[in-house]
């Protein structure tokens, strides 16, 4: 059920507000997150272009568009002007496909977190066209270490949203979220936990976002890139995590669910929640080396997500009918065991590690 009976009228106007929505809360995820680290840091952040520094993403973004557009002499020019806009697009993509409320998409797939993840991956081929046509090593080693890790935190990306859909009976995000009597990150907290954290190695978030380890190897896969195509990179990276924060919204948090307020402000106000989460984390939380990252994924999320889906999979073959509530209370004290059990099995290493 869409709210627009005209197939074209409904294509425009939900394309023309998921260019706004992207865009606006991109620009206002920037604001929020150079404020809130500020605080985090006990300094206040940006604070003087406009009122308490709400102008301060408009000016960075005059700034970059002003900078000279280089293109390395020895690069690959066509792919070096390509790699943002295959890094870009598939971004709003992505968006074409998350609810807001009921009947305000673009379209109601029936294949939608699917649809989501086949798409969200196109962004690391960009991300490896950008590193190789730039001619530096430095780029070039940033955009391997994209792939490798893409390739690795896939796997248990994806076990844990089978999951979810395994309670939820369909792949249509619509259908997930009306599934939630109760929010599925509590039939599904271990589930929750290797999404979101293996979302963050993604979308390269700290303390994941070794692509860019301006300690190890200057700014990565961009670092020959200025003005405009360097914006583009900036800007798809704020667009993946708000991708991030809303499909976890709708297939952990009940999407619009919720009472009072209306189902939109519900949708806002919980993809605001989880872009705190990752603020927060990335305030308090130092980096990994390389080698760390690539040994949790494989030997911390992968074993945990088929533990998962085994136990979901056996729950919801023979305890379908069982009250959520005491599911709930057994799932959280699996996954605390889990974790407690894992973290002794296996270590991520200690000590400096050349790679």
């Amino acid at each position: 059920m869409y709210l627009f009976d005209n197939f074209w009228m409904h294509f425009v106007v939900f394309t023309a507000i998921i260019i706004v929505f992207v865009f606006g809360m991109a620009m206002g995820f920037i604001y929020i997150e150079r404020r809130g680290i500020g605080r985090f840091q006990i300094r206040q952040g940006p604070n003087r272009t406009g009122p308490l520094g709400l102008l301060q993403p408009v000016a960075d973004a005059v700034k970059v568009l002003l900078k000279e557009d280089l293109i390395p002499a020895k690069g690959d020019k066509f792919i070096f002007w390509l790699a943002p806009i295959i890094t870009f697009v598939p971004v709003f993509m992505i968006f074409a496909v998350v609810p807001f409320q009921r009947g305000a998409l673009l379209a109601d797939l029936n294949i939608g977190i699917l649809y989501v993840v086949a798409v969200s991956s196109v962004v690391s081929v960009g991300v490896f066209m950008a590193g190789w046509s730039s001619n530096n090593k430095y780029a070039l080693v940033g955009a391997m270490r994209d792939v490798a890790q893409l390739i690795s935190y896939e796997i248990p990306i994806v076990l844990s949203i089978v999951g979810v859909v395994l309670i939820a009976g369909s792949l249509s995000m619509v259908r997930i979220v009306e599934a939630q009597t109760v929010p599925f990150i509590l039939l599904q907290p271990l589930g929750f936990l290797i999404f979101f954290l293996g979302s963050l190695a993604e979308v390269n978030r700290t303390p994941f976002d070794l692509v860019e380890a301006d300690s190890e190897i200057v700014a990565g896969y961009n670092i020959e890139y200025s003005g405009m195509k360097f914006a583009m990179f900036f800007l798809a990276e704020y667009c993946e995590t708000l991708a991030l924060s809303a499909i976890i919204a709708i297939i952990y948090l009940g999407g619009w669910n919720g009472p009072w307020l209306p189902p939109f402000l519900w949708f806002l106000a919980k993809v605001f929640f989880v872009f705190f989460l990752i603020i927060w984390i990335r305030s308090t939380i130092p980096r990994l080396r390389i080698d760390q990252v690539m040994a949790f994924a494989w030997k911390f999320l992968l074993p945990m997500a088929l533990i998962n889906l085994v136990i979901t999979g056996i729950q919801v073959l023979f305890w379908q009918d069982v009250l959520p509530w005491p599911l709930i209370f057994l799932n959280v004290a699996i996954m605390i065991v889990l974790i407690l059990l894992w973290s002794r099995m296996f270590k991520l290493g200690g000590g400096r590690v050349e790679v």
